[in-house]
């Protein structure tokens, strides 16, 4: 009876689920990194026989550079196996400069204050309507300052 690695094992080595073979190359290949230079990685592909390594900061482009000769000499030497069907002739790095595309962002509680006003000023308006309106926003902020 088969377990379930060797029926994931099976159906990766079928043609319609090669992009799951070089997903699976790439994150071997990724894993040989120090782990340093693996969180600077933001993703990686391969295109025209070319795995190309998107990092996150210009340091990391900086530290893949001095370190891609050593990279390409062990991958030339030892192929991994999950990577003995896909052909890689070379190995190239940018830097992205775009802006994450998950943010976290929680909104901040509103920051309430404790009511300033006593609530005793003069109303001096002839207008009835008005006047009753300023009575109630008179009597609002007098029994909001009890309640503190």
């Amino acid at each position: 009876m088969k377990n379930a690695q060797d029926i994931i094992n099976l159906l990766q080595n079928k043609p319609q689920f090669s992009k799951l073979a070089r997903h699976k190359c790439i994150n071997t290949i990724q894993s040989l990194f120090s782990p340093v230079l693996q969180k600077m990685i933001k993703f990686a592909y391969i295109k025209n026989d070319t795995l190309f390594f998107v990092l996150n900061h210009p340091g990391a482009k900086q530290e893949f550079d001095n370190n891609i000769q050593n990279i390409k000499s062990a991958l030339n030497f030892h192929t991994p196996e999950e990577c003995s069907q896909i052909h890689i002739a070379n190995i190239k790095a940018f830097v992205t400069h775009t802006p994450p595309t998950q943010i976290n962002f929680t909104p901040k509680k509103p920051q309430l204050y404790r009511e300033r006003a006593l609530g005793n000023f003069d109303i001096k308006t002839e207008n009835e309507k008005l006047r009753e309106l300023m009575q109630s926003i008179q009597e609002i902020i007098k029994k909001n300052n009890h309640d503190t």
